[in-house]
């Protein structure tokens, strides 16, 4: 059998750094002066540091609830955005351990699913293309799912390939604001006309949403999700 598939912690490092600082900031509070003057400045270091530590460690516990519960209810509130009937060609952009990869593939029956990352394992904890196979034969869609190693500012496939293309978390770790850009118009280039573009983002969406109207499609930003943290921003792109 193969084994129980595992999504991974997105972002672990700032995980970890959250965690640390939120450490630091309790020996802070704990073990440092109440307050220490400078010169003419005095500062107030209990209370400093239980508040670095309180919000810190908040941060990461929302973001380890995001991880375990929360992107699974994200997942399937932009897979609704689309109303499937079976036979599409979906392209998930960045799809780290195939998470959204997966559930595209439970709505096709003759269509097919290709996942596109590059295995970055600091955006996704132990992200590689070995766990993604894993998870697909875990789940049971190896047959309708393809991978793709290949970076989204540059994608392989001909014109006008995808009628369906998802992408979540993934086009803000292009930190060049060109090659972003360019990501997006990708994006463009291999949908087909009628078809849809589901991306979300928890930044930028309001760049993307611009660089794809003056490419032609019709944008529309949906409110944050909940459970989502940090918030995420779903944006709903059609091409005529």
């Amino acid at each position: 059998m193969p084994a129980k598939p595992d999504y991974g912690i997105d972002a672990p490092g700032v995980v970890r750094n959250l965690f640390l600082v939120s450490l630091a900031g309790l020996a802070l509070a704990l073990f440092s002066p109440k307050f220490v003057t400078i010169g003419p400045v005095t500062l107030a270091v209990r209370p400093s540091g239980w508040g670095a530590a309180i919000g810190c460690a908040i941060g990461a516990l929302l973001m380890l609830l995001y991880a375990k519960v929360g992107k699974f209810y994200h997942r399937d509130r932009m897979l609704k955005l689309h109303n499937w009937r079976g036979d599409e060609q979906v392209l998930d952009v960045g799809t780290g351990r195939g998470l959204l990869l997966v559930g595209a593939a439970r709505h096709l029956t003759t269509g097919h699913a290709t996942g596109l990352d590059i295995w970055n394992k600091e955006d996704l904890s132990a992200n590689s293309l070995e766990r993604t196979e894993q998870n697909l034969a875990a789940e049971g869609v190896t047959q309708t799912c393809s991978l793709v190693t290949g970076g989204a500012q540059k994608m392989s496939f001909p014109d006008n390939s995808f009628d369906v293309i998802l992408s979540n978390l993934c086009l803000h770790n292009i930190y060049d604001r060109s090659t972003r850009l360019q990501a997006c118009r990708e994006i463009v280039r291999v949908l087909k006309p009628g078809g849809v573009a589901i991306i979300s983002d928890f930044k930028h969406t309001g760049e993307y949403a611009t660089t794809m109207r003056e490419a032609g499609l019709r944008v529309e930003r949906k409110l944050p999700s909940p459970l989502t943290f940090p918030p995420l921003r779903i944006l709903l792109a059609g091409k005529s």
